[in-house]
């Protein structure tokens, strides 16, 4: 009997089975062709890409990811991450929002790693590698870390807090095959445990030790001879309470070093007249692979001259807790040609900053910090030495540039002398501070930088700014991801110039700022695209926010203040002290009262 084709039913559309098989085998057989060439991809953006072109390739990717970043700890539940990801080795975790470095954010707000370490030690056997970024990590995290994976080889703890040294007595003992332990900015407690001395005896696999933020005294002897039978180690960062004697003696036991984070880099006691000194400078020139050198951070300027044999390798030097004026400065930096990367104080006045730009041609890195970042102080550093390396570092990529005083024509001069800038952070201490000279806004300055700089991607403004600064950005800011905006602007329309003209922006910070829910709500068709938006002491509603949170499901829209409680959520129309919004899989289940989900 033949069928009318308009009444076949689904089913008589299939292939017989033998095609059906033949059809599956050929899809199989390009899963793993797939996978064999995804093994390769390692750039996360294009890795994203890849699990969006439809299933198969999704699952492809998923099983070939062995590095795992997530920017935002709240993005995605832990089950949901390990369910996805199963062969992961590597995993790059980032919590609190930047702000927090300013005291913007309760210390309990939350970004627990505890949840997560529980997740990977039943979902990942193989893992060998854990960076964790303003995270709130416990001893007891630790000791899943260093319990649970029989390879795990390198732990960086950037900006955490929650741990002491009895974490890392446990981290020491059982990670045999440790080769990176990097304590960066992290808040470490004494439990006074000798945690150094708990690395096994023999040879280890280090290859960096940083814990120049621990702020306990070391065991020496343990820590000299760790370094001994480290045959393998690069990198080394001592923190205060190792003195340049003891600096020598580890020096000479591990000339192999690459990156040497000093100390103290003062003796420990006072030399009296006539005792002899170890030969500092020959320890130094026996490191003839040092390249980055750091710390100084209890600084006598007299043994910097110490230094000078490795000067010439330098590509990194940071100065950033050495109290140095600009002779001192110009003694050490006349000797690095091959500069690349400077931190430095504005102890060393607009002069040093003369020198620095006399010398390091090759420079693409430079942060200058305040010693003192009071409003009312004149300030060593100023338009100055920021036009001195603007005409004299033309290959500079980053900035940061603490001052009390600048004008818009040194800013311009940087930004066509400087067109590979990707990072531009020019913090005029002053709230409000105009131009220097002709007393206007800092407009033009600014909106040089925008303009001129096609690659920039990172962007922190200060002094006064207009609207007409916020329209620059809109109009000419178009691969700008990062935006950190503090006492600026006119009105609603400034936010409004960057929500609507900045297409790549990922971060956007703001603080003490007249913005409020107009400029909120034009970004509606934004927000999913971005990684987070931080608002504080601004004028946006709870209204607004609710608002967003309503036409945006796909968004967590944090509102709190450090005085509110569960009880007291304040009325519709009340300005909120801080709004956290970003993008999210999964519901927090750990904010604590005084944080109010819309």
């Amino acid at each position: 009997m033949s069928h009318d084709p308009a009444e076949m039913s689904e089913d008589d559309e299939r292939p017989p089975p033998a095609d059906r098989g033949r059809a599956e085998y050929a899809d199989q057989v390009l899963e793993n062709v797939l996978e064999n060439v995804l093994v390769f991809l390692t750039c996360r953006r294009d890795r994203n890409s890849v699990s969006l072109v439809c299933k198969s390739w999704c699952r492809a990717e998923a099983l070939t990811r062995s590095e795992l970043f997530i920017g935002n700890c709240y993005a995605v539940s832990p089950a949901r991450a390990t369910e996805r990801f199963e062969r992961v080795r590597s995993v790059a975790l980032k919590g609190k929002p930047r702000f927090a470095d300013f005291s913007l954010l309760p210390p309990d707000w939350g970004a627990h790693f505890a949840p997560w370490a529980s997740a990977m030690a039943g979902a990942y056997p193989g893992l060998e590698k854990v960076y964790l970024k303003r995270m709130s990590v416990t001893d007891e995290d630790l000791a899943v870390l260093a319990r649970s994976f029989p390879r795990f080889k390198e732990l960086a703890l950037v900006c955490c807090e929650g741990f002491g040294t009895s974490g890392l007595a446990v981290v020491a003992n059982h990670c045999r095959q440790l080769r990176v332990l990097d304590l960066i900015e992290s808040e470490v407690t004494d439990d006074e445990v000798d945690w150094i001395s708990f690395f096994p005896d023999g040879g280890t696999s280090l290859e960096s030790l940083i814990f120049d933020c621990v702020e306990c005294p070391i065991n020496f002897d343990a820590l000299e001879r760790l370094v001994a039978r480290s045959s393998s180690l690069k990198k080394l960062r001592l923190n205060r309470y190792i003195s340049i004697g003891q600096l020598y003696r580890l020096m000479i036991r591990a000339p192999q070093l690459t990156h040497l984070g000093t100390g103290s880099f003062s003796p420990s006691e006072i030399v009296q007249q006539g005792d002899q000194e170890p030969d500092y400078a020959s320890a130094f020139a026996a490191c003839r692979s040092l390249v980055c050198l750091s710390g100084f951070r209890e600084i006598i300027p007299d043994y910097l001259p110490a230094i000078y044999p490795v000067c010439a390798n330098l590509t990194s030097l940071n100065f950033s807790y050495a109290n140095i004026n600009a002779a001192q400065l110009r003694s050490v930096i006349s000797r690095c040609h091959k500069l690349q990367i400077l931190w430095v104080l504005d102890s060393i006045c607009d002069e040093g900053l003369q020198a620095v730009a006399a010398t390091c041609k090759d420079l693409r890195e430079l942060r200058v910090f305040p010693i003192d970042a009071m409003e009312n102080n004149e300030g060593p550093v100023s338009d100055v030495g920021f036009l001195a390396i603007a005409e004299g570092c033309r290959k500079l990529q980053s900035i940061l540039y603490f001052c009390q005083q600048m004008t818009n024509a040194a800013v311009v001069a940087m930004s066509n002398n400087c067109p590979d800038l990707m990072v531009f952070r020019l913090c005029i201490i002053p709230r409000y501070r105009a131009d220097r000279i002709t007393g206007e806004p800092m407009d033009e300055g600014f909106g040089a930088i925008v303009k001129n700089c096609k690659k920039l991607t990172r962007l922190a403004v200060s002094g006064l700014l207009t609207d007409r600064a916020f329209s620059y950005f809109g109009q000419y800011g178009k691969l700008v991801q990062t935006l950190s905006v503090a006492f600026n602007g006119d009105s609603d329309m400034g936010l409004k110039y960057v929500l609507e003209g900045c297409s790549s922006l990922q971060k956007l910070e703001i603080r003490d700022s007249p913005f409020g829910d107009s400029a909120l709500l034009s970004g509606l068709h934004h927000y999913y695209n971005m990684r987070f938006l931080w608002m504080s002491s601004c004028r946006v509603t709870r209204r607004g926010c609710r608002e967003i949170a309503r036409q945006m499901p796909g968004l967590v829209v944090e509102v709190f203040s450090w005085n509110n409680n569960a009880q007291d959520r304040g009325e519709e129309n009340d300005i909120v002290e801080t709004l956290y919004m970003y993008r999210s899989l999964a519901r927090r289940v750990d904010a604590p009262k005084y944080v109010e989900i819309l």
